[in-house]
């Protein structure tokens, strides 16, 4: 079993944005049932003893909470790499300059859109944009790397050009071009935000020319949309082998869309530890490895290196985690994708509501 080399710890699913493709779960935890500033250090201490070498401060929106100067202390006292995961809109030059004092040791900002306009319809917040690079400059003033993380699908593909720009611009050193993945929220918006193959092979080209360009100034990373593959890709190396989540309410989770997959059981660390949960729980347990695999997944000569896909995919898609991920093109459930890419093109957003 390996040692999971990230910790994603989710502090609150409190945000100011609204959204349409929002990483929180469906139901979302109350400000009451999130854990304490003790409990997320006493986290952090244990996932360093498991073999943990960062830590990624997330939410919602982890400036959100008011000790989130003291969680990353923690974060740092517990000696792992500390990187704050954020809207930006909440984040002020003394709010930063306590971080850094903390021990903080990265910030990836978020972006909907270069077109402040279009950053505004999709976030669901007016002014927004400017507050993000306000939020960048405040950033490299601290003297703090800064990756800016841009959710691309359908309503913005168009401006990528300018969110290249706008990375540079803004002084990032990394790009993440991420494209949407469909559970949650973004699956309730599939229609609105599913990108045409058209749209894709634009994007891609676009991304390789760029980093051609701008190497050594600037690097992009490229997540691709599997409604268009053939292949599944590793999501998150592997279920249960490099990478664990723990929620607001205290649950350990493989994958931070793991609470999606109806029926599942997850350990909580207010009644575990979380070596024990990483270990020994039946949700990490049920899809690590490869024997749990049906075929044509089992004995495939890929098992090894998708892991058998994404299971919150396959279950959103079939209704069961253990299927074969539509995203690979010998899943006798592939044709999900295609139907799914041709009733795509709504224009309507559902956006979360908040508690």
């Amino acid at each position: 079993m390996n040692a999971p080399l990230a910790l994603l710890a989710e502090l609150t699913h409190r945000c100011p944005l609204r959204c349409p493709y929002c990483s929180n779960p469906m139901e979302l935890t109350r400000a009451s049932a999130e854990l304490t500033t003790a409990e997320w250090a006493r986290v952090f201490t244990e996932a360093a003893r498991l073999g943990c070498l960062q830590v990624h401060l997330s939410g919602g929106e982890p400036t959100a909470r008011r000790d989130i100067v003291e969680i990353t202390a923690a974060a740092h006292a517990a000696g792992l790499y500390t990187n704050l995961i954020t809207a930006g809109v909440l984040l002020d030059a003394a709010l930063m300059a306590s971080l850094v004092a903390a021990g903080l040791d990265h910030v990836q900002l978020s972006v909907q859109d270069a077109d402040p306009a279009g950053a505004e319809r999709i976030g669901g917040m007016k002014g927004a944009h400017a507050r993000k690079e306000a939020a960048a400059r405040i950033v490299r003033q601290a003297g703090l790397p800064l990756t800016l993380n841009a959710v691309v699908h359908r309503q913005n593909l168009q401006n990528l050009p300018l969110l290249i720009e706008t990375a540079l611009a803004w002084g990032a050193a990394r790009l993440e071009v991420a494209h949407v993945q469909y559970y949650g929220w973004a699956l309730e918006n599939r229609d609105a935000l599913l990108p045409t193959r058209e749209q894709l092979d634009a994007a891609t080209r676009l991304v390789d020319g760029a980093r051609i360009a701008h190497r050594g100034r600037l690097v992009i990373d490229y997540v691709m949309p599997d409604y268009h593959a053939t292949r599944p890709k590793p999501c998150m190396g592997g279920w249960g082998n490099r990478f664990l989540s723990v929620s607001p309410a205290g649950r350990v989770l493989p994958c931070h869309a793991a609470e999606s997959i109806a029926g599942m059981e997850f350990a909580n660390i207010r009644d575990t530890s979380l070596r024990d949960a990483w270990e020994n729980s039946e949700a990490f347990n049920r899809f690590r490895g490869t024997a749990w695999m049906p075929a044509p997944c089992q004995g495939c000569e890929n098992a090894e290196r998708d892991w058998g896909g994404c299971r919150c995919q396959a279950f959103a898609l079939t209704g069961d985690a253990a299927a074969t991920d539509p995203a690979c093109a010998l899943s006798p459930h592939h044709n999900l994708l295609a139907e799914a890419l041709g009733e795509a093109g709504a224009l309507a957003f559902r956006y979360r509501e908040f508690g």
